[in-house]
């Protein structure tokens, strides 16, 4: 077990009004949604980390501009603690398609959703919509996660 909490960024793509989200659990086994990026790797920046991980989960190339929220996970009964930093996020190049497969085979869905179509969906953080909706930063505090 880790004794220091997990780095992660996220982006947050709005793309004609719709959210861009992905379902990240292996085998399917979750209906669980959030947006799309990934743990950091050393000696990269955060732009550098997130633009990465979006690539090989959506196969779209972004430009990752200011931060927006800050989110924290943790579940108690595993120790795992993640703390995520969310980034606004711009399409340069590529579309979503079917065809496109994480490398890492971690997401197995991506789609655009509006802020209606996300109150029929099971999603974390709670403040996304929120967030990609309307202007100025968040702090999610620690969330707990249950199993």
């Amino acid at each position: 077990m880790s004794t220091s909490p997990r780095l992660a960024t996220r982006a947050v793509i709005l793309h004609e009004n719709r959210l861009l989200l992905v379902n990240a659990w292996p085998g399917q086994k979750s209906d669980l949604w959030c947006a799309p990026g990934g743990g950091v790797e050393k000696g990269a920046s955060l732009h550098d980390n997130l633009a990465r991980e979006v690539h090989e989960e959506t196969g779209l190339t972004v430009r990752v501009g200011l931060p927006c929220l800050v989110n924290e996970y943790h579940a108690p009964e595993t120790g795992f603690h993640q703390v995520e930093l969310f980034f606004r996020c711009e399409i340069t190049d590529g579309v979503l398609s079917d065809d496109w497969r994480d490398p890492e085979g971690v997401v197995h869905t991506r789609r655009f959703v509006t802020r209606a179509e996300m109150a029929a969906l099971r999603f974390k953080p709670d403040s996304l919509p929120k967030v990609a909706w309307e202007t100025g930063p968040g702090y999610d505090p620690l969330e707990l996660l249950a199993s």
